[in-house]
């Protein structure tokens, strides 16, 4: 069911492992639930194992990987429903192409903004622990660069606020755009 401008829409956070983007997205999409609004998410973790299984993370198999979710994102969105994509998604030049892919008025870039000191910290996974120790290559934010966006339609901060927080200037941002009815 499109919006209330007849349109679907794609939310895109990205951000370092670790930054809250998954977390936000959760709630995002309980939020959006909770208005009757059916969502299609496309976590980087559950699209790396179903629709992207085999690829590495060198730069083209990332860049690949980003390319399908914007794919599938793009025709959700085309199709009128809303998209939730939460993945890390490190480099400039591909985010802009998954923008292409959805429609550049259709695509809301979020970037989750942790600093790389919390993200370890929230590491569950030891994935910065074996980056630093150098049993895994190419790691985003440790030896392989994250670009981060320069003009997102949203910049979250986690440190000194919540997730639900955060999650709520999604709401008010998808409002405003019109992508969402008010309350």
């Amino acid at each position: 069911m499109p919006g209330p401008n007849g349109r679907g829409v794609c939310v895109w956070f990205t951000g370092l492992s670790g930054s809250g983007k998954s977390t936000t997205a959760e709630i995002v999409i309980r939020l959006l639930g909770d208005r009757r609004r059916e969502v299609t998410v496309l976590d980087g973790d559950v699209v790396r194992e179903h629709l992207s299984k085999g690829l590495g993370f060198d730069r083209a198999d990332r860049d690949t990987n980003v390319r399908r979710i914007g794919y599938v994102a793009g025709e959700v969105v085309r199709h009128g429903g809303i998209a939730v994509v939460a993945a890390v998604s490190p480099y400039r030049s591909t985010r802009d192409e998954a923008r292409g892919m959805v429609g550049a008025d259709r695509f809301v870039e979020v970037f989750v903004d942790t600093p790389i000191e919390g993200c370890e910290a929230r590491d569950v996974k030891g994935w910065y622990a074996k980056a630093r120790a150098g049993e895994v290559k190419a790691f985003t934010g440790v030896d392989d660069p994250y670009e981060p966006p320069v003009t997102p339609e949203l910049h979250l901060r986690t440190v000194g606020t919540t997730a639900e927080a955060n999650a709520s200037l999604v709401i008010a941002e998808l409002e405003r755009r019109g992508d969402l009815a008010p309350a």
